[in-house]
């Protein structure tokens, strides 16, 4: 085996998809610290207070858990 292929740098082993993902994650907890403050919303008649990201977690995990059951529907 050649010296030089078996001593590539950290960031030449790091593929694209990994970077995108590095990417994501940064950008994921840019957000959650700048979306600390605390909201409230009204869901029918009860009104929850919490940090605006967690908020937006729980709708991202709704429609992902929707679109999950839908798309499992539709295969059938």
């Amino acid at each position: 085996m050649n010296d030089a292929a078996g001593k590539r740098s950290l960031l030449s082993r790091v593929s694209p998809t990994q970077w995108v993902a590095i990417g994501l994650s940064i950008f994921a907890v840019v957000f959650v610290l700048e979306n600390r403050g605390k909201v409230s919303v009204e869901i029918l008649l009860i009104t929850v207070s919490s940090p605006m990201w967690l908020i937006l977690l729980a709708m991202f995990v709704v429609g992902w858990i929707a679109g999950v059951l839908t798309t499992r529907r539709a295969r059938r």
